[in-house]
């Protein structure tokens, strides 16, 4: 059975399939990227990993996976398939692409962006499946955005598409990592409502989804919290579909596990602030944890098609 390894490598953990034609996860399996012992063993874990998906695909399938595709967070480089920076895994400039072909014998490999894979997946096969125009944001530790257009998701001139987290929503507001102050992220991510809930409610423990759950019992502070992070948001939102147009905006991550808690205030804010703009439907991602993976076996998938493609008309 033709199939495809698809990779998705997180700051802490890696997530991984083996992903058919018709999209079906054959295999799936995890494991720590192992980033407390440097960022070369990190690389060789997803190496290791990559090898015994092959492996596996041959055993459970009767031969070799036909491309990989991997994901990974930072700064990516596409088009040379290179992880070019990475924060939470210590790397600068690894030849990614590359070091996973020559491990898996020298089928193609395609690298991308952990949210613009993501995206890629909810646009497709997800919840912007059918818009031709989609903008999908993930609310978790940051926030980032992947900016889906007729079926390929944008990464920009030099890889920095989509990056809705550090549009400034409260300028001279709180300092972000960035250099920047007053960035969404620092006011709407699901680590800045954990950080404000703390606060205001003086347990250092508390995170986004205990805030949430006080909104809902009708806690004043909880309430309040939740509002400016909300307020927030549908600022930069209406910022990006100002300038976008999407025609499907996609909310997901940890933050988006409230649901309506959520969903029914922010459409609310966003419809109060757009004049002249066209309303987008504004819905939750589908996914889940999965989309890192299904985008990786979609960047395989094209890759091959490419590739059959290209070996026809030569």
């Amino acid at each position: 059975m033709r199939h495809v390894i698809a990779l998705d490598v997180g700051g802490t953990g890696m997530k991984a399939a083996l992903v058919g034609a018709d999209g079906e996860l054959l295999h799936q399996a995890r494991r720590p990227t192992g980033r407390e012992r440097g960022p070369d063993a990190v690389v060789e874990n997803i190496l290791d990993f990559a090898a015994e998906l092959r492996a596996h695909g041959v055993r459970a399938h009767g031969e070799a996976a036909s491309a990989a595709g991997v994901a990974v967070p930072g700064i990516v480089d596409e088009a040379e398939g290179v992880a070019a920076y990475a924060a939470n895994l210590g790397w600068r400039d690894v030849p990614l692409r590359a070091l996973l072909a020559e491990r898996l014998g020298g089928v193609p490999v395609a690298l991308g962006h952990d949210v613009r894979t993501g995206g890629l997946a909810e646009g497709r096969v997800g919840a912007g499946r059918g818009a031709d125009r989609f903008l999908f944001v993930p609310l978790g530790t940051g926030i980032a955005g992947a900016i889906g257009i007729a079926g390929r998701v944008e990464s920009g001139a030099h890889g920095f598409a989509g990056e809705i987290g550090h549009v400034v929503v409260r300028p001279g507001g709180a300092e972000c990592p960035c250099g920047q102050r007053g960035c969404l992220e620092r006011y709407a991510s699901a680590s800045a409502v954990s950080r404000a809930w703390a606060e205001a409610s003086g347990d250092p423990d508390a995170d986004a989804a205990d805030c949430a759950a006080a909104v809902v019992s009708g806690d004043e502070r909880a309430v309040r919290v939740w509002r400016d992070a909300v307020d927030a948001l549908a600022d930069g939102l209406v910022t990006a579909l100002t300038l976008l147009d999407p025609r499907t905006l996609i909310i997901g991550g940890g933050l988006a596990e409230a649901g309506e808690t959520l969903f029914t205030p922010l459409r609310e804010a966003v419809r109060r602030r757009v004049t002249f703009q066209k309303l987008p439907s504004l819905v939750p991602a589908a996914l889940g944890d999965t989309a890192g993976c299904l985008g990786a076996g979609l960047l395989a998938w094209d890759l091959i098609e490419t590739t059959d493609l290209a070996e026809v008309t030569t």
